[in-house]
């Protein structure tokens, strides 16, 4: 069969990675795809919101399955758009997307089925906003409404600075129109854990867990990214913890959406903190993380392509999803200056290190192909994945292959995974 995946990021090339390993497929396309892509796939020159031009490729290639790996194409209907011409797509539809696309709509989603979650209220305008901050407990969460590419969530610790921080969102419009409504919610203390699912409208079945490092700097430390590394499992997302999980939060979710009439097919991703008072959801994505799939992924056993499918045909309840008993640290290397201001297009050397050594990935995030080589081309230029026995072993093998490669400007965290230590 052939595929085409739809995206340019770490995570495409975490997926692109995936598919090839299945015996189904014969042929990947990826638009528009990076450097690291092309191992894997044949990049296309559309972007990922240019859906006619999509659907059209699609057409004429007789492609057989599209995924979808980006936010701003599902939350804009690209689902849709391919299901209207008959084509087979993998990802929810705009009206299921709207779960990551309005947080907002999915805040009152949970408090309307008693989903635990952050005790909040929405707001259209900054002078509501600022009039609730004056009796509001410090610290506290301010979020932008729409997507703002990982960054739109500012915790304010003074009445001051979430003064600051509304009028950046609303009235400076730091995160465009991401910041049109605004959710300010009370902090919440604990541990963060993230649960990717495949769902099927009806049936959501987990993977294995995971942990994001948001922060730019060490300490957690500076402002919110993308995502700066992730590990997988995550040693705080202990079975009670799962099992009161998917009694009150993932099936509820889904079963919360087929009620609105919005089925969730796709992959749905879970935000929780671990509170003193259970599991809370801090957010909903509706789709892979980024880069959560580069360390879940790798550690899966099922072939990609037939749960996919089970998604998509509502017989996800027939697929038995199992992982690898191990563990997979995912470190990334950015450009000194990210998530700001930062210089691209210096060569990247030491890429030809990974190439048949078992366990060790990089995962191309913003990487472009050059007549000189491979350059830089983002914030986020590679994440450096390795399995281990356990999470210490995973790291270590993480950190010493962080070194394979190198580019001017290189900048990483050297904390991931951190919490290990302490679980």
């Amino acid at each position: 069969m052939k595929v085409l995946i739809v995206g340019s990021g770490g995570r495409e090339h975490a997926i692109a990675w995936a598919v090839a390993k299945s015996p189904k497929v014969d042929k990947i396309y990826c638009a528009p795809g990076n450097a690291g892509i092309t191992e894997y796939a044949e990049c296309v020159d559309i972007k990922a919101m240019e859906f006619d031009k999509l659907v059209a490729f699609a057409k004429d290639k007789e492609i057989d399955l599209t995924i979808i790996g980006m936010d701003d194409p599902l939350v804009g209907g690209v689902v849709d758009a391919f299901e209207a011409e008959g084509l087979r797509v993998f990802g929810p539809r705009k009206n299921a997307a709207i779960i990551e696309g309005s947080k907002a709509f999915s805040k009152d989603l949970m408090k309307k089925y008693n989903i635990p979650t952050a005790f909040y209220e929405n707001f259209d305008n900054k002078e509501d906003a600022l009039a609730y901050l004056d009796q509001a407990k410090m610290p506290i969460v301010l979020k932008a409404d729409g997507l703002a590419l990982g960054k739109g969530v500012l915790i304010c610790n003074t009445l001051e600075e979430a003064r600051e921080g509304v009028k950046t969102i609303m009235e400076e419009k730091k995160f465009g129109s991401a910041g049109d409504r605004m959710v300010i919610e009370e902090f919440m203390t604990g541990r963060e854990v993230s649960v990717l699912a495949f769902c099927d409208g009806k049936t959501i079945k987990c993977m294995t867990s995971a942990q994001d490092h948001k922060r730019a700097q060490d300490g957690d430390q500076g402002l919110n990214t993308g995502g700066m590394g992730t590990f997988s499992p995550s040693p705080f997302y202990t079975k009670e913890v799962e099992d009161f999980c998917e009694k009150y939060i993932y099936q509820p979710t889904m079963d919360a959406m087929a009620a609105e009439g919005r089925p969730f097919v796709g992959v749905l991703f879970t935000g929780l903190m671990i509170t003193e008072d259970g599991p809370k959801v801090l957010e909903y994505n509706a789709r892979f993380g980024d880069p959560e799939a580069q360390v879940v992924l790798p550690r899966m056993k099922n072939d990609i392509i037939e749960v996919m499918e089970a998604c998509i045909d509502g017989r996800l309840d027939q697929i038995d999803l199992q992982f690898e008993d191990n563990a997979a640290v995912c470190v990334v290397l950015a450009s000194d200056g990210y998530p700001v201001s930062y210089q691209k297009g210096f060569l990247i050397k030491g890429l030809d290190n990974f190439k048949d050594r078992d366990g060790y990935y990089c995962f191309h995030a913003g990487s472009k192909l050059t007549e000189e080589g491979i350059v830089t081309n983002g914030g986020r230029v590679l994440g450096i994945t390795a399995k281990g026995a356990d999470l210490k072993d995973a790291r270590k093998k993480a950190y010493e292959a962080t070194e394979w490669v190198q580019f001017d400007n290189k900048y990483m965290r050297h904390d991931i995974g951190k919490a290990i230590d302490e679980a």
